[in-house]
């Protein structure tokens, strides 16, 4: 004979947060008291990286300006700047 036993039903509380600190996430202000178990999963994006901007003077001075100009197998033939 199987026994079930009935369990209580959790409950959950989504929070979206940025980290200010690395390695510290801080929760106030939450309905649970003292002694009560909570459970805590942590979902977190991947950091993105930062893409480089430049300023005008920048790219004029990056050198990728012209980075093709001498390239002798582009030939004199413009169909490839469109």
């Amino acid at each position: 004979m199987m026994r079930f036993t009935r369990d209580l039903v959790k409950q959950a509380i989504r929070l979206q947060q940025i980290v200010e600190e690395d390695g510290e996430i801080y929760l106030s202000g939450l309905p649970v008291v003292k002694g009560q178990e909570v459970e805590v999963i942590i979902l977190f994006s991947p950091l993105t990286e930062s893409k480089k901007t430049f300023t005008a003077r920048q790219l004029l001075d990056s050198g990728l300006i012209g980075m093709w100009e001498n390239r002798m197998e582009l030939g004199e033939d413009k169909k490839h700047v469109n």
